[in-house]
């Protein structure tokens, strides 16, 4: 079956008001169910639903009159009618997976709508790939919108990205037809200090009448996040408390509560609706980033509706909060987010509003998925060869590039050292007292402590930042490399023996980009990611299962947090506190300046 074609509303207008009228017969009649109206937040049992051109005719008590000869029928048979789920910030290469693949692995979940910020290849490949993937994005047989990218790199002067967004970049994309807005300004001390290259983009997204997309990685909610607020972000997804929630619907903003593979921030942000009271209106719920392992074993943006059910939420505010929330803040309210007439006949069949079974999803009027299973082509774009060569290492790596030399004459240091915390983006800053054995600084399992490293690889430099870290819990000689290294992707290494360590690197730059894991010097688990260094074009059970191999292997490694891997590749995101390596350095995110790893006696 081809992907079904969507008219505009001003198309096809005069045919949705015969069909409603009873005039001209409509494609599909739904009957038999019971209508979930996020308008009016109520269950409309017995309602039914006329199709035509791939958007609401009718929906109301009888459709009968909107049936003709050619019309399909489709008895729910007492089945709940809900508006496809919409995910209102994400990013696709956080799957591992290109457009097509992302869209096949969530549709059978009942998303049919995704906000996407193509930041990581914007870092990799600029505005070029910024293209590629709205171009595959507008292929799909679901809406997937694209959010230009904002902020690469995301801290001027803390890292060194492949390329660099600037404020033309951002004026020409408001003209392209997939672009919905401005992708999440993370650069929030350039917001703060009114650094103009900043406020340009936001400027170019507001003139164009879109929407900025918000990043504010900060506990202070004291004058910087006002400033914040007065530069234009119109929602924001950093938030990990009820505070944090209350704080930016006062201000106007829209929160965006997250539930993504490692992020868990929707019970403790909540309870601003379930307890406190404050209008649903205003909340919304989204992934960020979910890896191919989450999509194709627990769900998507059903999985978020589920767990903030979980939490305590009224399962019609949940979906609300999945569903026309997000259409209207994006400004999509009359095109789709709800069962009613004119807007985009997304909808899906389900025989229960708390556990969420998905058993049919239909997308602009087209049967797209039922019983788990994809029914359309997913099309792909016809990736370039340039796009599949980015990482260059410029020379063999050795163990050696791994080393940390001590202060001339110390038996002992004290370091730096970034603090992974479970289920969460920020670190904590630690400071370890470790050991020195020939004039290098040692790792200490008993710490948890091991190296982590910066492995430059856009431009063939050859050039190693090493660091330490602790809270993965790794044992015996190991080492994981990644290629996906939010958000400039050099390359970050992690591990508790430097021999591995190089072999790892080595290995990535062979493959040209992906994950792998060694232990004892031998692989354990690979995930090829060819396009950019940073999604595969396999298919995304293919993809998932070697992805849950390298889960595997990093528990094999002695590694028990959920979800490791999100954390290990946002080391490098030097917007989120407290402590980050870059390119360049060790990075302070409390303070946004580069640090010494190695503090002085």
């Amino acid at each position: 079956m081809e992907k079904p074609a969507i008219k505009t509303w001003s198309e096809c207008a005069a045919r949705l008001v015969a069909v409603a009228a009873g005039r001209e017969p409509a494609d599909l009649v739904i009957r038999g169910g019971r209508v979930v109206n996020v308008h009016s937040r109520e269950v409309l049992d017995g309602w039914q639903v006329a199709i035509a051109d791939g958007r609401f005719a009718y929906v109301g008590p009888d459709a009968s009159h909107c049936i003709g000869d050619t019309t399909e029928v489709i008895e729910a048979d007492g089945q709940h009618l809900i508006p496809g789920l919409c995910d209102a910030h994400m990013h696709i290469e956080s799957g591992m997976l290109t457009p097509a693949e992302f869209a096949r692995a969530v549709i059978p979940h009942g998303t049919t709508t995704m906000f996407t910020d193509p930041h990581e290849i914007a870092n990799v490949m600029g505005l070029e790939g910024v293209k590629l993937m709205h171009d595959e994005a507008l292929m799909q047989p679901v809406n997937i919108f694209t959010q230009m990218p904002s902020c690469a790199p995301s801290a001027p002067g803390l890292e060194t990205t492949g390329y660099e967004i600037t404020p033309e970049d951002v004026a020409e994309a408001m003209e392209w037809p997939g672009i919905i807005g401005l992708g999440e300004m993370m650069n929030f001390p350039g917001v703060v200090n009114g650094d103009a290259k900043m406020l340009a983009e936001i400027a170019a997204t507001q003139v164009a009448g879109k929407t900025v997309g918000g990043h504010y990685a900060s506990p202070d909610l004291g004058p910087a996040f006002h400033a914040y607020a007065a530069g234009g972000p119109a929602d924001d997804h950093e938030g990990t408390c009820e505070a944090d929630a209350i704080a930016r619907v006062r201000q106007g903003m829209r929160s965006m509560m997250r539930l993504g593979s490692a992020w868990y921030d929707i019970e403790t942000q909540i309870t601003a609706v379930t307890e406190k009271g404050l209008d649903p209106r205003n909340f919304i719920l989204c992934t960020d980033d979910c890896h191919s392992g989450t999509l194709v074993n627990d769900g998507h943006m059903n999985r978020v509706v589920r767990h903030a059910i979980s939490c305590g939420c009224d399962p019609l505010i949940a979906l609300q909060m999945a569903t026309i929330n997000t259409a209207t803040h994006f400004g999509l309210e009359r095109e789709l987010g709800s069962i009613t007439p004119g807007r985009r006949a997304d909808v899906i069949l389900t025989d229960d509003l708390t556990t969420l079974p998905i058993n049919r999803v239909i997308a602009r009027g087209v049967t797209v998925a039922e019983g788990g299973e994809v029914t359309v082509e997913c099309p792909h774009l016809d990736w370039p060869e340039y796009a599949r060569k980015t990482v260059h290492l410029g020379k063999t790596l050795g163990a050696a590039d791994f080393e940390i030399t001590a202060p001339e004459g110390a038996n002992s240091i004290r370091a730096k050292v970034i603090g992974v915390v479970e289920n969460q983006a920020p670190t904590k800053a630690l400071v370890r007292d470790l050991g020195i054995a020939d004039g290098l600084v040692q790792m200490d399992e008993t710490q948890d402590v091991c190296q982590i490293a910066l492995v430059e690889r856009h431009r063939a430099t050859g050039d190693v930042v090493n660091g330490l870290v602790s809270g993965f819990g790794y044992q015996g000689r190991m080492a994981i490399a990644s290629t996906v290294a939010h958000d400039s992707h050099h390359m970050i290494v992690v591990g508790t023996s430097r021999e591995d360590m190089a072999l790892a690197a080595n290995r990535l730059g062979e493959v040209g980009g992906g994950i792998t894991v060694f232990k004892d010097g031998e692989e354990l688990a690979l995930v090829e990611l060819p396009v950019a260094g940073l999604m595969s074009d396999a298919p995304a059970k293919e993809v998932a299962a070697k992805a849950d191999a390298m889960v595997e292997a990093m528990a094999a490694c002695g590694c028990t947090l959920n979800n490791a891997y999100m954390q290990h590749s946002l080391l490098a995101l030097v917007v989120i506190p407290e402590l980050r390596i870059s390119d360049l350095g060790l990075v302070d995110v409390t303070r946004f300046e580069l640090t010494n790893l190695i503090e002085e006696h």
